[in-house]
């Protein structure tokens, strides 16, 4: 039996909210949107959006026989996707039955990220009557605190 390890400081795994709606797209196709992303951060990986399967098109999905192992999250299922006629092989991945650490991921799928692209609305756009707070008023200087920058400013 393969053996459970549990995040730590050595293999941290975060797991958070996405910060809005999230789709997937399959070559432009709609395959997923959820307002009930999570985002799993582990180690030095990318992070990974795990969607509940009610808000992907499962009928577009077949289970595939591929299944791996992470020491960490459990066994995970493969799933390849059909449409418009063209197949592409285990294009996302569920834990079925992970492991107590990683219990919210349980069901949820994932996307290779070089076969389906993820578009994520950064944020709700603040109403007229906020924008209007965070400009000059006239006097030199906004009517409230400036809002925290979006960018980075380069480095030397």
């Amino acid at each position: 039996m393969p053996t459970m390890k549990i995040p730590g400081p050595d293999h941290p795994i975060t797991l958070s909210a996405a910060p809005g709606p999230v789709e997937a797209l399959f070559e432009g196709h709609l395959i997923a949107r959820s307002e009930d992303v999570l985002m799993l951060a582990e180690a030095s990986y990318p992070p990974v959006a795990y969607f509940p399967r009610a808000d992907v098109e499962m009928a577009v999905f077949a289970k595939a026989e591929r299944k791996t192992h992470c020491p960490y999250k459990g066994e995970a299922s493969y799933y390849s996707l059909e449409r418009d006629g063209r197949v592409a092989e285990n294009v996302a991945w569920s834990y079925e039955e992970p492991y107590p650490a990683m219990a919210a991921i349980k069901g949820r799928l994932a996307f290779y990220p070089n076969v389906v692209s993820l578009k994520a609305e950064v944020g709700a756009t603040p109403s007229v009557d906020e924008t209007v707070r965070h400009t000059d008023s006239g006097a030199g200087s906004s009517q409230a605190s400036p809002w925290p920058p979006s960018v980075k400013t380069p480095g030397p």
